[in-house]
């Protein structure tokens, strides 16, 4: 039977719709979906109803959580979290990787299920660093997982760097990776191929840029 990993972007963030939201926040660099975030996750959710999704793993950002959590919840299924699917940890852009404890989210988000190692950040890493480890993640995620099929929620350079990871003759630029987009990727066979690529078509609000940070 043919194998699928599905890889999607985390929806709006509170500091694209609210720049100064950063300056106030108790942790600027692990920003909340904004309210069309929400709505861009439960649409998501309901996308991939009928799938066949059994596995969903996701970064520990709360942005990628909470996407992540709402098509748990929409499909009865756990929700793992692992730091191999988390933002590029660059230094220009964060001070430190700063998330919630795992423990926290498990309070607040009722389908995570710790029992997955969620591994640790290696901050500061260079963009071929982060690439690379998303890369060799879902190669990692494929083979823990050999019979089911996933879904990866991630960030913009996590898209890239899983889809690179099963595809190795992608590029950077042939991966569409906007704010809750769909990557599928498909294995008949001994080689994965890519079906959908970066399809919005599941949402109501589009980017018209888009923002990696």
């Amino acid at each position: 039977m043919p194998r699928t990993v599905w890889i999607a972007r985390h929806g709006n963030r509170i500091d694209f719709v609210n720049p100064a939201w950063f300056d106030t926040a108790q942790r600027p660099y692990d920003p909340h979906l904004s309210e069309d975030g929400q709505i861009q996750a439960q649409q998501l959710a309901n996308r991939l109803v009928g799938e066949g999704i059994t596995q969903i793993i996701a970064s520990p950002f709360l942005r990628t959580v909470q996407t992540a959590h709402a098509v748990a919840k929409k499909l009865d299924l756990p929700l793992k979290l692992d730091w191999g699917l988390g933002e590029w940890l660059n230094p220009e852009w964060m001070s430190c990787p700063e998330t919630l404890s795992p423990e926290f989210l498990a309070k607040k988000f009722p389908k995570i299920d710790l029992s997955h190692p969620l591994g640790v950040p290696n901050y500061p890493e260079t963009w071929k660093d982060c690439l690379q480890r998303t890369a060799e993640t879902s190669q990692r995620l494929v083979n823990k997982f050999p019979e089911d099929n996933l879904l990866l929620v991630g960030h913009g350079a996590s898209v890239l760097g899983t889809a690179m990871g099963l595809i190795p003759t992608l590029q950077e630029m042939d991966i569409k990776a906007s704010l809750c987009c769909l990557v599928k990727i498909v294995k008949n066979g001994e080689e994965w191929k890519l079906e959908l690529n970066g399809d919005t078509s599941h949402l109501t609000a589009l980017e018209t840029v888009i923002r990696f940070n």
